[in-house]
């Protein structure tokens, strides 16, 4: 049990949860509101939202993964919170490049 310690339920993994369920939300939503067809953007493949928010969520797994290998995980600063403060990860600046990420891939695939 000590070698998955690591995988413990974090602030950021629920937030990454809750962001992840409602953007499925807000796509089923969309879905049924504004039915889409297929697009062809930059990929010259025909894509659905769904697809890019598949592309978009395997570009922000590869992100982080490549983030985590080169820079790592150190805190950048710590938020003047409780008596000691609570560190913020350099994993944050990886999770709004994904962010940013998506969003393109959302306009332009």
């Amino acid at each position: 049990m000590e070698n998955i310690a690591w995988m413990a339920w974090t602030l950021p993994t629920a937030i990454f949860f809750v962001l992840l369920a409602s953007t499925l939300g807000v796509m089923t939503w969309l879905a049924a509101v504004y039915p889409e067809a297929e697009r062809v953007g930059v990929l010259r493949i025909p894509t659905t939202r769904g697809d890019r928010l598949f592309i978009s969520l395997i570009a922000a797994a590869v992100i982080h993964l490549v983030w985590i290998g080169v820079v790592g995980t150190n805190p950048i600063f710590t938020l003047p919170i409780g008596e000691e403060g609570v560190e913020v990860s350099s994993l944050w600046l990886a999770t709004i490049i994904s962010l940013l990420t998506a969003v393109a891939i959302f306009r332009k695939v």
